[in-house]
C-alpha cells in the first residue's frame, strides 16, 4: 500500500460505506439527482475523503480534527436516509442495515480517534 490511509480499517469500511449508499441511490427518484441523491452521496464520500485527508497533517490534534469531521458526515448520512425513508424512497430494512453500519463506522472512526490522541509525539 502507497498509502498509509490505505491500511486503516475505517478508511476500508468508509469506503465500502460510500459504496452501498450509491448502490441504494441508485433508483430514487430522478428528480432527487442534484438533492437527496446528491446529499447521501456527498456525505457518504466525505467520510473516507476526510480519514485520508487526516492522515496527511503533520499534528494529532489536526488528524483528530478530520475524524470528527468524518463522523459528522457519518451523522449527516444517517439524517439524510431518515429523510429518504419518510419520504417513501428507501425501504425500512435498507434503512436499519445502512443505520447500522453507520452507527458501527461512527463508533470506529470515534474510538480510533481517541487512540490518535492519547498516540506519544515525537
Amino acid at each position: 500500500m502507497a498509502f498509509r490511509f490505505e491500511g486503516l480499517e475505517i478508511w476500508q469500511l468508509a469506503v465500502t460505506f460510500a459504496g452501498n449508499i450509491y448502490d441504494r441511490t441508485e433508483n430514487f427518484p430522478k428528480d432527487e439527482i442534484f438533492g437527496l441523491v446528491s446529499q447521501l452521496r456527498r456525505a457518504a464520500t466525505s467520510i473516507s475523503l476526510n480519514i485520508a485527508e487526516g492522515t496527511g497533517r503533520s499534528s494529532r490534534k489536526e488528524f483528530a480534527h478530520f475524524l470528527d469531521i468524518s463522523i459528522g458526515s457519518v451523522f449527516e448520512v444517517v439524517t439524510a436516509v431518515a429523510i429518504a425513508r419518510n419520504r417513501g424512497m428507501l425501504g425500512e430494512d435498507a434503512y436499519k442495515e445502512i443505520y447500522a453500519d453507520a452507527e458501527t463506522l461512527a463508533k470506529k472512526i470515534f474510538t480510533f480517534k481517541k487512540s490518535v490522541l492519547r498516540q506519544p509525539t515525537n
